[in-house]
């Protein structure tokens, strides 16, 4: 295992089962760099930090759809057809 920053730790693929216990501890203040060849190939990071990140990245999802609804919203030229008009169109009535 090997530290490179302050939050980042590299561990090789293959070194990863003797130090697992070690990983697992580390995992809990840095994220751990997997390596295969000296070239990483994954990222293991605390459940609570990843829970993290995904609520977070629903969040800046829902704010870009919201803001494309608003702008479409806004739009003048906007048509509308109904949902059987669709089917119709897309030929599947």
């Amino acid at each position: 295992m090997l530290t490179v920053k302050e939050n980042a730790t590299i561990v090789g693929v293959a070194e990863i089962r003797k130090v697992m216990k070690e990983v697992l501890e580390e995992m809990k203040t840095n994220r751990v760099i997997l390596t295969k060849r000296g070239k990483p190939v994954g990222v293991l990071i605390d459940y609570q930090q990843f829970r993290q990140m995904e609520e977070l990245i629903e969040l800046m999802e829902d704010i870009v759809l919201g803001q494309e609804a608003a702008e479409r919203a806004k739009r003048k030229d906007r048509k509308w057809i109904t949902l059987v008009e669709a089917e119709r169109k897309l030929g599947l009535r």
